[in-house]
């Protein structure tokens, strides 16, 4: 479980009555698709002809670029976690990080998952004993890409949902 219970308004954009400008909501999705695509090689490696995922985290961007509509990504968000199904470890997760970031556009709080998903991946492909320093080190890498603009939200964000997110942002 990524999502909390309540919905938090910083993540419902203005139109739909919360506080997220259209120009933020865009930068979670293209940190999202950043995190995402960080962990892809761990899926395309276990699955090289399936493109579900990379084609999720290019729809993520398409849409914070204004080209597609949001049922367009929301939909390649469904291919891209059904792409996972069959799948354990650092592939799934990974499936599951490109599935998140083209939901942000559907849900901006989606945001999260693709981080916390990405660095399950970087945990899971890690040698043994070895996994909770690469997740470490792919949060620290995710903060380093969030734009001013939303880096203190999506902090925030981390420090309050850190337990529903398999204490991934311990970083």
């Amino acid at each position: 479980m990524i999502l909390p219970k309540d919905r938090d308004p910083r993540f419902i954009t203005i139109r739909r009555g919360g506080t997220l400008t259209e120009a933020d909501h865009h930068l979670l999705a293209w940190w999202a698709a950043a995190c995402a695509e960080h962990v892809l090689r761990h899926f395309e490696a276990a699955k090289p002809s399936d493109s579900r995922p990379r084609h999720a985290i290019e729809q993520a961007r398409a849409w914070a670029r204004g080209e597609i509509r949001m049922s367009q990504a929301r939909a390649a968000a469904g291919a891209a976690n059904a792409a996972a199904r069959d799948l354990s470890g650092a592939a799934r997760h990974a499936a599951h990080a490109a599935g998140q970031a083209a939901a942000v556009a559907h849900v901006a709080a989606h945001e999260l998952g693709a981080a916390a998903y990405a660095v399950k991946a970087a945990r899971a492909a890690a040698p043994e004993g070895e996994g909770k320093h690469a997740g470490r080190l792919e949060c620290r890498w995710q903060r380093g890409q969030l734009p001013d603009a939303i880096r203190d939200l999506v902090l925030d964000d981390q420090r309050l949902r850190n337990d529903i997110c398999w204490s991934v942002f311990d970083c």
